[in-house]
């Protein structure tokens, strides 16, 4: 007979029985959820009883509360990985994890600034409902309490974080591990009396974290990658992406399409106050030539194989050390970056090439006919904590905006969102402030500061690329109107 819930002396007499651990994982797992949920007993009981169940059946456990990597780069756009259908870029070793797990074709942020949505993925929230829409601001503690390293730490869990923390500075109580850091950082450091390439730094320290583990202790460590970021310069002649040297020869005997709509026709039809935007000025510094474009784009995918090596050490450590079954490994990016699409340099606006990031989720626990798959299904980077708290066993609060994907990864025609809202209100004198709807055929973007007020329009069914906007012909007129209004209704339910 199976132990009632919300009894622990239940659950200890039978921990402490003969059991076929097949049959009561499911219970086991869901009786561990309500226990965390007794009053005063979250970190007092569960611990004992956790102990008392490794004794007894320590397969059933770690299944359970299998380990979670979560491997976080920033300005890597989509369609940057092999797996991702990029002929030239080298990622074999996330391509692996593509292989051994579900891979979304439509993942997205709802902010893309990494300040902004590295908030967003700590608290499963829109920026209009966490309020970090700076470089300054620091969570409070209400909501760090919130945010899936604290909860998954008081469900037992060793949190480590590794890298670029972007929402302030860094807590110094709240993890296991911390070789957190404040602000950009620089790629080259001097770490251990020599001078190293921060991916590659990064990986020492993501191998000394698991060394410290304990089998019987489940783990979640953030690695949050600065890589593929620039090393911001004015410098028109210097190097903005400065990759690891090891990796110099990459790419040396290739040419990097340029973008169709990097034509100057894109550029021409754009409003002055776009023209004069910060991504103009971006480009200016990276991508000022075709020679210029070609070093930079092969330095920016140099950056990006850097993190491959790093992805590909941690998951021959994993293997090493026994931990390869029972961990979970989940890769995204904070926002993606345009490689000269309209004259641009950057993020910020909501263009797919912006908003559009690399989502692998790979569990050693998913049925063999989910590995390798893909989903079409729009997932967001505020389902990231749901997500990461749901493979814990741990509910999402209710302020959690994000939904758990794991029931998409189980079940490909599983219904997911329509739609969603994109929202950019970080001030500055030029980046123009924005917002817009992406559903499944429309995108619809505004410069809410703009007058008059401009506003781009996409059927990505027909023009995926976003090379015509119908914004402007008169011919859609219903569908813009539609979309004028979702927008406004989006923005009131996302506070």
């Amino acid at each position: 007979m199976l132990p009632r819930p919300h009894d622990p002396r239940s659950l200890i007499k039978f921990c402490c029985s003969p059991v076929d651990t097949a049959c009561v994982l499911p219970s086991l797992y869901g009786m561990f959820h309500q226990i965390r949920e007794i009053k005063n007993m979250r970190s007092i009981w569960l611990p004992a009883a956790v102990l008392v169940v490794l004794n007894i059946c320590p397969s059933a456990v770690h299944a359970a509360q299998p380990n979670i990597i979560f491997l976080f780069a920033d300005d890597q756009r989509a369609d940057t990985l092999g797996c991702m259908g990029n002929k030239i870029i080298q990622t074999p070793h996330i391509d692996k994890l593509a292989e051994r797990g579900v891979t979304f074709d439509n993942a997205f942020v709802t902010t893309a600034i990494c300040m902004i949505n590295r908030a967003c993925c700590m608290t499963g929230q829109y920026a209009a409902r966490h309020g970090v829409i700076d470089f300054r601001t620091n969570f409070t503690d209400e909501q760090l309490a919130q945010t899936y390293p604290a909860m998954l730490s008081d469900a037992g869990y060793r949190i480590g974080f590794i890298g670029k923390w972007g929402v302030g500075r860094p807590p110094k109580d709240m993890f296991d591990y911390n070789k957190g850091f404040a602000g950009q950082g620089n790629f080259n450091l001097r770490y251990q009396g020599k001078t190293r390439h921060l991916t590659s730094v990064m990986g020492d320290q993501a191998i000394e974290f698991l060394d410290g583990c304990k089998k019987n202790e489940p783990f979640c460590l953030s690695v949050s990658f600065k890589a593929p970021h620039v090393q911001d310069t004015s410098n028109v002649n210097q190097q903005a992406f400065p990759f690891d040297p090891k990796l110099k020869t990459l790419y040396t005997d290739v040419k990097i399409p340029m973008p169709e709509t990097a034509d100057w026709s894109y550029f021409n039809r754009l409003p002055d106050f776009l023209k004069n935007s910060e991504n103009r000025a971006r480009w200016a510094v990276r991508f000022w030539g075709p020679q210029r474009y070609q070093d930079q784009v092969k330095s920016y995918y140099r950056l990006i194989s850097g993190i491959d090596v790093t992805v590909g050490r941690i998951v021959e450590h994993l293997a090493k050390r026994g931990m390869t079954e029972n961990t979970v490994i989940i890769y995204s990016s904070d926002h993606g970056f345009y490689l000269g699409e309209y004259g641009f340099a950057g993020k910020w606006f909501a263009h797919e090439v912006s908003i559009r990031v690399p989502l692998i989720i790979a569990d050693p626990h998913m049925d063999e006919s989910q590995r390798g798959t893909r989903r079409d299904q729009m997932a967001l980077t505020i389902d990231l904590a749901p997500t990461i708290l749901a493979l814990g066993g741990v509910d999402a609060p209710k302020k959690m905006q994000g939904a758990n994907l794991l029931p998409v990864i189980k079940d490909e025609g599983s219904e997911s969102r329509p739609e969603f809202y994109y929202e950019h209100m970080f001030q500055h004198r030029s980046i123009p402030r924005s917002e817009g709807v992406r559903t499944k055929k429309w995108k619809y973007m505004r410069y809410i500061d703009s007058k008059p007020l401009f506003e781009e329009m996409y059927d990505l069914e027909n023009d995926p690329d976003e090379k015509m906007n119908l914004a402007t012909s008169g011919e859609h007129s219903e569908s813009l109107a539609k979309l004028r209004g979702k927008c406004d209704r989006l923005r009131e339910s996302v506070k």
